[in-house]
């Protein structure tokens, strides 16, 4: 017997993306929708397009939970933060508001936790027994911490003050591309990061995700750590899939 797909939708400032997931398989089971993200993206406008995606896929996910990812610090369904959305997700009920719009169970998650989980269970990470830390280069520095396969969420790292300074308005691609740095210029502070996160935690492995990624040969092999630190493997499905497998086992649970 078939498992039935469960669906996974990643909110972001630019668009709202979904596809349901082959949670044996760990990829999209059709291809994805995306759909532009209202320009006052408050929870009420951003639920009526999560609502569209869910119904383009009703016939394939049936009455099955669904997860979103956010960026947004999430603690039990409440949204905390709110970047590059709407500031009136700040301290909203948001699980509560997306699952009542739908009619459904919703499982909310941190746009970098979903992608931390991706990574270990079906990507870079696959099967790793220990500590991995996967950060997210973009317009900040998202990151997730996962031990012996379990999410600690919401660590919020691109935030580290390091040199008196929050570390993803150093480190960032995003300040890598204001600033127009070439890779042998941005390595120094990637290294300045890593370093101290490094310190900190003592991860056996670091994931690097973001759309920089794909350019890690760049980057990556000039970093001199203690830790093994790779690239990402599942590029921007990452967070689609690793809500979908959330979902489903919140739901089962």
């Amino acid at each position: 017997m078939k498992t039935q797909p469960v669906l996974g939708i990643d909110i972001g400032g630019s668009g709202i993306k979904g596809a349901p997931v082959d949670l044996k398989a760990g990829d999209f089971a059709a291809d994805r929708l995306r759909i532009p993200t209202p320009a006052k993206s408050t929870p009420a406008k951003v639920a009526a397009v999560v609502a569209r995606i869910v119904e383009h896929f009703a016939d394939q996910i049936g009455d099955g939970p669904i997860g979103v990812t956010i960026p947004s610090v999430v603690t039990h369904g409440i949204t905390r933060s709110a970047a590059n959305i709407d500031p009136s997700w700040i301290d909203a009920p948001a699980e509560q508001i997306l699952s009542e719009h739908l009619g459904r169970t919703v499982v909310l998650v941190n746009d970098a936790d979903a992608a931390g989980v991706a990574e270990v269970r079906y990507g870079a990470a696959k099967g790793h027994p220990g500590l991995v830390l996967m950060t997210t280069l973009g317009t900040g520095i998202g990151s997730a911490l996962i031990y012996h396969g379990v999410l600690i969420p919401n660590t919020e790292l691109g935030h580290l003050e390091i040199d008196g300074h929050d570390a993803e308005t150093q480190a960032s691609a995003g300040v890598r591309t204001k600033l127009g740095l070439t890779y042998e210029e941005y390595i120094p502070r990637l290294q300045r990061y890593y370093e101290r996160v490094e310190a900190l935690f003592w991860p056996d492995l670091f994931v690097v995700g973001g759309g920089i990624s794909k350019n890690a040969g760049q980057y990556l092999p000039y970093l001199r750590l203690h830790t093994p630190i790779i690239p990402a493997e599942l590029k921007n499905r990452a967070g689609i899939i690793g809500a979908a497998a959330l979902a489903a086992e919140a739901s089962a649970s």
